[in-house]
């Protein structure tokens, strides 16, 4: 019964941010719609936040799960991945989701989501940063893991603030998905950048 229960849950809340977007949805709507007590979004999940959480994991992680865990067996096996394979996993659902119908407002969730720089109750480790850290060392192992956090950072708050623009604000369609793909490769496989005191003192 709680998996049924978390399920509904689930189902109004998402039904309910597409209807009237997330700040006007309250836990006792969420409760309400799916016809239960108005403890159990706190029941089944904490909070809001933690609701959406669990949506997001739900509805998103299985468009990226597949293919990466393939990539992250080769790795596992001694074939490193190319950079270019990994961005085009991450951007192709993305490109998908912004022209499916539930697809906006879930990227602007996640968007909205990962920005606040909280910490946040992710279950899905591909939700977290560790395993995306592994791939691109794997790919790059001449960078640093400090570089190698960096380019991810840049990388995914591009593509968050890319695809989870409000629909409002969306006058320009997102680029095609093979420009923002080589664009997004392109910095996370750059040069690794000069050393400022190896510069100065002439070293090679």
């Amino acid at each position: 019964m709680t998996a049924q229960s978390r399920a509904r849950l689930l189902d109004e809340a998402e039904r309910l941010f597409l209807a009237q977007g997330y700040d006007k949805v309250s836990v006792r709507a969420v409760n309400a719609a799916a016809g239960m007590n108005p403890a159990a979004v706190h029941y089944h999940f904490g909070s809001k936040r933690d609701l959406v959480v669990a949506l997001l994991q739900q509805r998103l992680g299985p468009l990226w799960a597949g293919p990466l865990a393939d990539l992250d067996r080769a790795r596992a096996r001694g074939r490193p991945p190319a950079v270019g394979e990994i961005v085009t996993i991450i951007v192709e659902p993305f490109d998908r989701l912004a022209r499916e119908p539930n697809g906006p407002m879930l990227l602007q969730l996640l968007a909205r989501t990962v920005l606040s720089g909280q910490e946040l109750p992710w279950d899905d480790p591909w939700f977290r940063h560790q395993p995306w850290r592994d791939l691109l060392a794997a790919a790059r192992p001449d960078l640093s893991p400090r570089e190698i956090a960096d380019r991810w950072r840049l990388a995914f708050d591009l593509l968050l603030q890319l695809y989870g623009q409000p629909v409002a604000d969306a006058f320009v369609p997102p680029p095609a998905p093979e420009t923002v793909a080589a664009f997004v490769t392109a910095g996370l496989d750059a040069s690794r950048p000069a050393d400022p005191l190896r510069t100065e003192r002439g070293d090679s």
